[in-house]
């Protein structure tokens, strides 16, 4: 069996302007973020459309030893659909940052449902992320300073 770097490694990937022609949104619509991920706009948002279909939310699980969570699952859930021949994507939000600390598995599916470049997705996948955690630290660092001077050493 093929472990899941050799199937990301030997997986021809499709250009995101090319997956969104598939379900109908004009190149011209996509914002890139590489040749492989992108955000579209939401006025492209159809109402209609939303209420003649069906969401399936994935919210919560309890990952298994080898490592099958959320995202396996949503990614799963996606393929299987289109194998059917009912048209379903998968929208991800940011992965936790284990992964890139070696703490847990690679937050991008495994075996043959992985969403690639796995290593874009698991490091800036929306691009905000670092800066959140930046201003954190920053905040946190202005509040041990603030109580350090005013309460003075323990």
């Amino acid at each position: 069996m093929k472990s899941d770097i050799q199937i990301a490694r030997e997986t021809p990937l499709k250009k995101i302007k090319e997956v969104a022609e598939n379900i109908g949104i004009d190149r011209d619509e996509v914002h890139n973020y590489g040749p492989y991920m992108a955000k579209v706009p939401l006025r492209l948002k159809n109402q209609k459309k939303i209420d003649q279909s069906n969401l399936v939310l994935v919210t919560a699980i309890t990952p298994t030893k080898a490592g099958i969570g959320k995202t396996t699952v949503s990614i799963g859930l996606a393929l299987g659909l289109n194998k059917i021949g009912k048209k379903a994507i998968v929208a991800l939000r940011e992965p936790s940052l284990g992964p890139v600390f070696g703490m847990k598995g690679g937050a991008a599916g495994g075996g043959y449902a992985q969403v690639l470049p796995m290593e874009n997705i698991n490091l800036h996948f929306t691009g905000d992320f670092h800066a959140v955690t930046s201003a954190h630290n920053t905040i946190s660092a202005l509040l041990d300073n603030y109580i350090f001077r005013v309460q003075g050493t323990p």
